[in-house]
C-alpha cells in the first residue's frame, strides 16, 4: 500500500487540488482522504490502491453502459 500526498493524487488524476476536493465531496464512491494528525495543517494522503480500484470501477461502468 502506497500513500500519495494530496498533490500527487491530484496529478495522477490530472486534476487541480481544488478539483480533487470537489471530487471527494461530490462522489461518495471516491476514496476518503487519510489525515495524519488532528491539526488543520496535518498532511492529507490518499491510498494509491483505492484510487486505482476507483478508476477500474469507473472503467467497468463505462463498459457496462456501452454494452
Amino acid at each position: 500500500m502506497a500513500l500519495l500526498r494530496k498533490t500527487t493524487a491530484a496529478k495522477v488524476l490530472d486534476l487541480s487540488k481544488s478539483g480533487l476536493e470537489k471530487l471527494v465531496n461530490s462522489d461518495p464512491g471516491f476514496p476518503r482522504p487519510i489525515k495524519l494528525g488532528e491539526n488543520r495543517q496535518s498532511a492529507v494522503f490518499f491510498d494509491e490502491g483505492e484510487i486505482n480500484a476507483w478508476i477500474d470501477a469507473k472503467k467497468a461502468q463505462r463498459l457496462e453502459v456501452a454494452a
